[in-house]
């Protein structure tokens, strides 16, 4: 008797659980999820391990041993059907003897895309495809976006008071938010590849931007976008360089003196292009797309957050509102943008708000269309 629709659809949330497991910590490869099931009975699991090997297929295929043949495998994205760092796991499912595979969506991967598929109907499995689709295309929205659009996912996140303030009018800016909405700011962090903030930020509050209260855990990668590559020699950021990646995206007029410093100092310097007078938001995405990253957490300050979304290039809006007011005297959450008429305002479709201790969080999604 063949498996029901919400059996798939039961396997293949699991499936998606374990593969955000590897988020952030996978890159430049989707963090995958794949459970085997035979008669019912769960005989192997799996996820992208750390790098982005072994697959979650291979690690769930090792668990089931025998007990593949003949099951059905969940797979959250379409198997890949190219030799790459490991061997494609299409023909390892194969190999296995599994009878189905049901996949939530296809590979965008150039490489890839529908080659899985069409290898496994060739061997005389059959192929479900579709299950969760959407929840999958969420989970791998960052991996899509830098096989087809050469960038990664990036979400803003924002802490600010009731009235849209992130600090007063001296600067002052600890804390806004409760200490839950910040522990939950280092999970977030925790599941992405990058966190990036502007210049400003990283000079007014020299941050650490490393993922903290979650014991030890792999830590992303630190992104400040600089065009001067002006930033405290003495930093946290400057003196951790070497036990976690600080990457740099800067102008092609910052100094040489300033470059030879921070690659001395143990960071990655990523040249992009200018746009007036400041680092240009795609050049940006783009240097952090050729280097792998498929999602990006920016926490600021104001002058990223307007460029990013002046240029288009917000996929998802984390706020988190405190129950404060600054006043029209402190920093505004996001500096200008040029915007005259609402219509022109980039615009968000609501998909979470909830309390978290004191504050308010709220998540937007890029809206449709």
């Amino acid at each position: 008797m063949p498996p029901s629709p919400g059996q798939d659809q039961r396997h293949m949330a699991h499936a998606l659980a374990l593969g955000r497991r590897g988020m952030g910590r996978c890159w430049p490869n989707p963090a995958v999820g794949c459970v085997i099931v035979a008669n019912d009975r769960i005989v192997g699991r799996g996820w992208t391990r750390p790098g982005g090997r072994p697959h979650a297929e291979t690690v769930a295929l090792a668990q089931a041993g025998a007990a593949a043949r003949g099951a059905t495998a969940y797979v959250t994205l379409e198997p890949c059907a190219h030799h790459g760092a490991t061997p494609p796991c299409a023909q390892a499912l194969i190999t296995a003897g599994v009878a189905r595979v049901v996949a939530a969506v296809q590979d965008s991967d150039p490489r890839v895309s529908g080659r899985g598929f069409a290898q496994l109907r060739d061997a005389g499995i059959a192929v479900t495809t579709g299950v969760l689709a959407e929840e999958a295309a969420q989970d791998h929205a960052g991996f899509f976006l830098r096989t087809q659009q050469g960038r990664p996912f990036v979400t803003l996140k924002l802490a600010s008071s009731f009235d849209g303030r992130i600090a007063t009018a001296s600067g002052d800016s600890q804390w806004i938010t409760g200490q839950e909405a910040r522990h939950m700011v280092h999970g977030m962090r925790a599941r992405h590849d990058a966190v990036m903030v502007g210049a400003g930020t990283a000079r007014i509050d020299d941050p650490a931007l490393t993922v903290r209260g979650f014991g030890a855990v792999a830590q992303p990668v630190r992104v400040v976008v600089s065009r001067l590559i002006d930033l405290p020699l003495m930093s946290q950021l400057a003196r951790s360089a070497r036990d976690v990646p600080v990457w740099i995206c800067h102008g092609p007029d910052a100094p040489p003196e300033l470059r030879k410093a921070w690659s001395g100092l143990g960071a990655t310097l990523i040249p992009c292009a200018l746009s007036g007078r400041q680092v240009d938001a795609a050049s940006v995405l783009s240097g952090l797309g050729q280097a792998g990253l498929t999602r990006v957490f920016c926490e600021g300050g104001g002058t990223l957050a307007a460029t990013l979304l002046a240029a288009d290039l917000v996929d998802a809006l984390i706020g988190f509102t405190a129950g404060v007011a600054i006043g029209a005297e402190g920093t505004p959450g996001i500096g200008a943008m040029g915007i005259g008429r609402l219509s022109k305002a980039p615009r968000f479709a609501l998909a979470e708000t909830r309390a978290v201790g004191q504050d308010i969080l709220h998540r937007w999604n890029r809206a449709p269309g």
